[in-house]
């Protein structure tokens, strides 16, 4: 992904952040929400900053939208268990979602052109992190997307997140573990193809954490790190509808890189 001028745009707006008050039925139709609400802010429909929460119903892989299902996922084992799989519109490698994980998102638009990638996981993540020190659990970032608590002298990961770029809005969602299963992990995930330094080669069940602080917590930790104070309660439900159909719950897109 092509990297953009770091001087091309401001941070989030102070006072400027709306909270989205809503957690709809499924993976795929939370996914297409947020490729509909970056589409809103890149075609300037969208003008204040968005964020918003959901939490998986059921457990569920989702892959990378560059991501081979082959590589990074035991199909077998998903089928056995009943997981299903779907593709997201961001990059990064495959996650499990499921209940006890919580997932947020930002959508950001950029009048003039989105900043330097590196620039746009600092604006997320270091609010997060101040955040949730406050909530109580002293996480830090690791690797390009990670935020990492210390678990018996060694740091495991609670947060992995993934962005997508266009040239006027950036989409950055991601993870934050609370109380979830992660020895599902281990069952449906293969080792990744990649990994940051701090992971060391651990498997996925020595190198995860929950947070454990409940849902509630973390979504005042999620709105208290943006300022999002205001609601908007609608939200493209058309738009939704269409892109579920046409790519989200489609298995031909799902499966494309095997």
């Amino acid at each position: 992904m092509r990297q953009r001028n770091a001087d091309a745009a401001a941070p989030l707006p102070a006072g400027g952040v709306r909270w989205l008050d809503t957690d709809l039925s499924g993976v795929a139709e939370n996914l297409a929400l947020d490729e509909a609400l970056l589409e809103e802010a890149h075609d300037g429909r969208l003008h204040q900053a968005l964020v918003r929460t959901w939490m998986a119903g059921e457990p569920t892989v989702v892959l990378g939208s560059s991501s081979r299902i082959d590589e990074e996922v035991d199909i077998a084992a998903c089928e056995r268990l009943g997981v299903r799989v779907v593709r997201r519109p961001s990059g990064g490698l495959t996650v499990l979602l499921g209940p006890g994980c919580l997932m947020w998102s930002v959508i950001v638009r950029h009048a003039q052109a989105a900043p330097a990638i590196d620039r746009v996981h600092g604006e997320m993540l270091e609010p997060l992190c101040g955040a949730l020190c406050a909530a109580g659990r002293p996480v830090v970032r690791r690797g390009s997307s990670d935020l990492a608590v210390a678990v018996d002298g060694l740091e495991r990961k609670v947060s992995g997140n993934a962005l997508r770029v266009r040239r006027h809005a950036v989409l950055y969602h991601g993870t934050l573990l609370d109380s979830f299963d992660l020895p599902l992990v281990t069952q449906v995930l293969r080792h990744p193809p990649r990994e940051p330094g701090y992971r060391a080669g651990r498997d996925h069940g020595a190198f995860l954490a929950n947070l454990e602080l409940g849902r509630p917590a973390l979504e005042a930790a999620v709105r208290a790190a943006f300022n999002a104070d205001t609601v908007r309660g609608d939200w493209p439900e058309e738009r939704v509808a269409t892109l579920v159909r046409e790519r989200y719950a489609d298995p031909a897109w799902t499966c494309r890189l095997r």
